[in-house]
């Protein structure tokens, strides 16, 4: 899989921009603030709807702009695909492929499969739960794309009962402040045990997804630390999936319930059930506090959790290997994604660049952002472009 052709249109700093490229490595070069990381973000969104900088649409939109456009042409087994997507902060994004509208931005998923790493994912070390949680989310989504709408379903529960439980807390209190019946809050508790049952159940099939693919990657994981590490002498690393669910499913049972039917309603049961427990002390904070948005991703080297101990060294070889676990997963499962480095080798050491270098090397294709080409190691000297002052000029 390789991105043949890239258009964009108010993206970012980018009033407009049309860039071919090749299958193999393509390294864009200039001065920190020429837009080149804009480029490999438009690209990265085509593929996840999401951007690895930002958290919402709007900063996408080039600024006195009403929307932005991003076109790549995707070329998978001999056949060419070209997705088109129309971002439109406070509307719903719209989507086309080749030339027919989708009902949904959504169902372009799957299309087009990056592995993206930059500077900012370093957080997937150091940063909150959230950061390692949106990583799992993205891969899962990537592999299967169907997981979008299970995410959607399970965030909107979610919403939901949080809403309710701070109505109910309400009612709660206020019956009791006025001596009354609670009959109000009986009926907001009543709405609650439907908000359970969605949410038991979307968040059973998103945290089953998520415990398989945790299983899977793990492997890749130890494999790429080692690798970019540097062996024996870097110690393992090691990633556990730690639920939520505490005592209803403790993690003993976890391992053996995430690929399985009758694994989901065994998580189903066993979320149901800490909601239950925990329903008391939920009301009166007014939020949910058990199930897929409380999970962690814990990452370890050696007998140590990585957030809090591991070296900067340490961070940046985790940080990578499990990026370049995701995209190892992914060559699994069939077909190579596009590998975008963006701003990543001014960052490492001469010997973990050249064991990434190493790895980089094997893609398909692979996009890199440098604001000095000798940033890059000579096994990546591709077809380069530099990247300045609005424009995108093809030099080799």
């Amino acid at each position: 899989m390789y991105v043949r052709h890239l258009s964009v249109t108010d993206f970012r700093s980018w009033i407009g921009a049309e860039v071919p490229f090749d299958a193999g490595p393509s390294v864009l070069v200039g001065p920190n603030g020429q837009g080149k990381t804009n480029l490999v973000e438009a690209i990265g969104y085509a593929a996840t709807l999401s951007s690895h900088r930002v958290a919402t649409d709007a900063p996408m939109v080039r600024r006195g702009a009403e929307r932005a456009v991003v076109r790549t042409a995707v070329v998978h087994a001999g056949r060419e695909l070209l997705v088109e997507l129309e971002i439109n902060p406070g509307r719903a994004n719209r989507a086309r492929l080749n030339r027919s509208a989708l009902p949904r931005a959504r169902e372009v998923l799957g299309v087009l499969r990056t592995v993206l790493f930059a500077p900012e994912d370093l957080a997937l070390v150091r940063g909150d739960p959230a950061e390692r949680r949106r990583f799992l989310d993205e891969l899962l989504v990537t592999r299967s794309p169907r997981y979008a709408g299970v995410r959607a379903d399970y965030e909107r529960a979610l919403r939901q009962r949080n809403s309710l439980l701070k109505t109910a807390a309400f009612g709660r209190r206020a019956a009791s402040a006025h001596g009354g019946s609670g009959g109000r809050a009986a009926g907001d508790l009543r709405t609650l045990d439907v908000w359970d049952q969605h949410l038991a159940r979307f968040g059973a099939e998103l945290m089953a997804g998520r415990l398989a693919l945790v299983a899977d990657l793990a492997p890749h994981l130890e494999l790429g630390y080692a690798e970019i590490a540097g062996g024996r002498r870097a110690g393992t690393a090691s990633a556990r999936y730690a639920s939520s669910l505490g005592d209803a499913l403790p993690d003993d049972e976890l391992a053996g319930v995430g690929r399985e039917a009758a694994g989901r309603e065994v998580l189903e049961a066993a979320l149901l059930a800490a909601l239950a427990r925990d329903r008391g002390q939920e009301l009166e904070r007014g939020v949910t506090l058990v199930g897929p948005h409380r999970d962690e991703l814990e990452l370890r080297v050696g007998d140590l959790p990585a957030k809090g101990y591991a070296s900067h060294g340490e961070a940046w070889s985790l940080a990578l290997a499990g990026k370049l676990a995701a995209y190892e997963l992914l060559c699994v499962d069939g077909g190579q994604p596009i590998l975008i480095l963006d701003d990543v080798f001014a960052e490492l050491d001469g010997a973990r660049r050249s064991r990434l270098a190493g790895v980089a090397a094997k893609a398909e294709q692979v996009l890199i952002t440098a604001a000095v080409a000798e940033d890059v190691p000579v096994e990546l000297h591709g077809a380069r472009y530099d990247v300045f002052e609005g424009e995108v000029r093809r030099v080799r």
